[in-house]
This record gives C-alpha cells, structure tokens and sequence, in this order.
C-alpha cells in the first residue's frame, strides 16, 4: 500500500470515528460502504479493514451480509453504563497514578489544554473529544489489558451521550463543566505524584458529577401549565 492509501485510510478510520462519537452518525445507523469508499477515495479491502477496527474498538457492530452498524445504545446498554462506569473508571484511575510514565502525563497536560480551549470556545464536539482523549490516556497509564477494551467502549458512550445533553446556555450545566475542568487538573496532580487512593477517589467524584449532569437532562422538572377554572364552575358560581 503506496503512502498516500496509507494516509487516505487512516484519515478515513480518524474522521469516521469522530463522526461516531459527535454522533453525526446515529447510534444504530448503518454505514453506506459504497459512500464511504468514495468519500474518502479508498478502495473496499482497505475500508473493510478500517471497518473492523472500528468493531474492534466498540464503534460499530459488523453483521453478515448486512455490512457495518454503528454500536446501538438500548436501555439495556444505558443501564449496563451505570452499573460499570464507576468501578472501571476508579480502577483504570488507580492504576495510573501507579503506572504512568512522564511522557503520558505530558500528553495529558496538553489534552487538557486542549480540553480547556474547547469550553472557552464553546465547541461542543471538541469538548466532547478532548475529555474522551483525556480519559483514554489515563487509560493507556493503566495499562492493564482487562481493563483497557472495557474503558474504551464506556468512553464511546459517555461521549455520546454528552452530545446528546450538552447545551451551551445551560448555567447549571456550564457551572458543572468548571468543576469537571478543575477536576482534570487534579487528575493530572495526583497522578504526577503517584497518589492511587486520591485518584481513584478523585475518579469516583468525577463519575458523580456526569451522572448528576445525565440525570438532570434525562428527568427535567416538568413543564408548569396553567389549568385555569374547571368548566361549569364559573357559571355555577354566578348563578348562585
């Protein structure tokens, strides 16, 4: 393979994966081959390959002869989130602080300047992929090969669902991605200096604050209505 279908099929497998996170492509959706092998000027053999490392990640679901779906996210899959997501993210967290070598703490310091410019600018999808980045390297410090496919696959449904709620002129939830903002830096303290008990704390409070962000969109207050006077009442008033 020349360079240049080296380079085609990895902006392909980058560009699609990002399309998968910001939801662009629809949880369930299934992928156009033909599109897709056009789009990105690569023939099929290559983007079977990007396909299957795609699947491989927990972006997408292959099917027989029905070709590529992006990973669905049922009830069943929203709840099995909740149940995992603070165990793998306090473990994947522990073991970072004990692991990490200072090269990956410096990509994510820059990551997280990346992820600070994103709110300043108000770019939701860049929001959105800086703290997956964020996340994923402290995954990568882990380096704990049980772990590392369960935290992949729960980072790719913690970021679309963060597309789904985030809004900008929310006050509350800006407030909460401040917080969420200092929280990375302390992230970045306590695994500089090795302290895995505060990280793995650190990581359940972090945990807290999405959840509280997810449960706030998913049950709002309800809408008040005016009811006004039930029929008849008026009138049964006046002619009394």
């Amino acid at each position: 393979m020349s360079d240049d279908n080296r380079s085609r099929k990895a902006a392909c497998l980058e560009d699609l994966r990002r399309r998968i996170l910001t939801q662009e492509l629809e949880p369930g959706s299934y992928l156009d081959e033909t599109r897709i092998s056009e789009a990105y000027r690569i023939s099929r053999p290559p983007l079977r390959e990007v396909l299957r490392q795609l699947a491989g990640d927990g972006h997408v679901v292959l099917h027989e002869n029905r070709g590529a779906q992006v990973a669905p996210m049922t009830h069943k899959t929203l709840r099995n989130f909740f149940v995992a997501a603070p165990m793998i993210y306090a473990a994947v967290t522990r073991l970072a602080a004990e692991n990490a070598k200072p090269n990956q703490i410096k990509r994510l310091k820059d990551t997280q300047l990346l992820f600070r410019a994103a709110i300043r600018d108000g770019d939701t999808a860049e929001r959105a992929l800086m703290n997956e980045r964020f996340h994923a390297i402290i995954g990568e410090m882990a380096d704990n090969e049980f772990l590392t496919p369960s935290l992949r696959r729960l980072l790719i449904d913690h970021t679309r669902i963060g597309m789904t709620f985030y809004n900008l002129r929310n006050r509350a939830l800006a407030e909460q991605r401040a917080v969420a903002a200092d929280q990375h830096d302390q992230f970045i303290a306590l695994i500089e200096a090795g302290d895995a008990d505060a990280a793995a704390d650190l990581a359940i409070s972090h945990w807290e604050l999405s959840r509280a962000e997810i449960e706030s969109f998913v049950t709002p207050a309800s809408i008040q209505i005016p009811l006004g006077r039930a029929p008849g009442v008026q009138e049964q008033r006046g002619a009394s």
